[in-house]
């Protein structure tokens, strides 16, 4: 019905979504941990052929809510193209109440106050966006293109237009020797900003991205599940977000699954922390069992 090209992405919670791809590929596509797009060329689909999936899809699920835009950032396009496209999800989907998107701080940055607002009142209710680590030295280690005073910039224009965010943190990715700086810094930058919901998973490197993550470093020592879950529980001892925020730890690569909302159950994240540190082996997912 829809000739998506692959390999297709998407957040978790749009897999019962619409999924429409308004663009191939990630137009920054340069992070050293991830091996998402490496096999497309990042451009703008033709608009035809955007409105033509959308007119296919809207007679076939009329009663659908959510959207999700892909692929890597559709935020990157020119913000006249977004909110007609928006426009046309809105005339075409009577029952939307939400359009998502992947967003890096670069395409934040690049748009100005008036046009995230425009965005927002055209229909964009969420971004996810991926903070990654908030350490200065591993960003530029990871080739994340921005530092961390940049996202904090960028994460404060979406919640400015009232623009809800959700943000992946990655655990490990500092690996030993900067597993403190990455869970401190990385603290810092949510408490500094006004997210809605707040992932974190486990690093794992695919085979094509290894020697790529590897040679940034003069040393990286993976960390075992008990240093994650360590790291885990210093990242919500330090959280204190200035409102309520939805946390998942429930991702494929995770050892521990975990849920709440913070800061009401941060001490019973805790504690389901700490108990499965005592219990060991047994209270982790098995690793057969997970995936990146």
């Amino acid at each position: 019905m829809i000739d998506y090209s692959f390999p297709l992405y998407r957040p978790p919670a749009e897999a019962d979504n619409i999924i429409i791809q308004a663009t191939y590929g990630c137009s920054h596509n340069r992070c050293t941990f991830c091996s998402m797009y490496k096999t497309k060329k990042y451009q703008m689909r033709d608009i035809k052929d955007i409105y033509r999936e959308i007119d296919i899809l809207a007679k076939h699920y009329p009663d659908a809510n959510k959207v999700f835009l892909g692929d890597g950032n559709a935020l990157s396009l020119p913000t006249k193209v977004l909110t007609d496209l928006l426009h046309c999800l809105r005339q075409s989907f009577p029952k939307l109440s939400r359009v998502s998107v992947y967003a890096t701080a670069q395409n934040l940055l690049e748009k100005t106050e008036q046009e995230l607002n425009s965005l927002r009142d055209n229909g964009l209710s969420l971004i996810y966006f991926g903070i990654e680590t908030g350490n200065d030295v591993l960003l530029k280690k990871i080739n994340k293109g921005v530092t961390s005073k940049q996202m904090i910039e960028a994460l404060y224009k979406a919640s400015n237009a009232n623009i809800k965010i959700s943000v992946t943190v990655i655990l490990g990715l500092g690996g030993e020797v900067y597993s403190n700086e990455h869970i401190r810094d990385t603290a810092i930058i949510i408490n500094a900003t006004r997210i809605n919901y707040l992932s974190t998973l486990q690093l794992g490197l695919e085979e094509g991205v290894k020697e790529r993550f590897y040679q940034h470093f003069d040393e990286f020592t993976m960390s075992d599940d008990v240093q994650i879950l360590k790291e885990q529980k210093q990242l919500l001892h330090l959280l204190n977000p200035v409102n309520k925020v939805i946390f998942r730890s429930n991702h494929a690569s995770n050892a521990l699954h975990l849920s709440g909302t913070l800061t009401k159950d941060t001490e019973r994240l805790i504690g389901e922390l700490e108990t499965a540190l005592i219990i060991g082996e047994r209270a982790f997912v098995p690793s057969w069992f997970r995936g990146f």
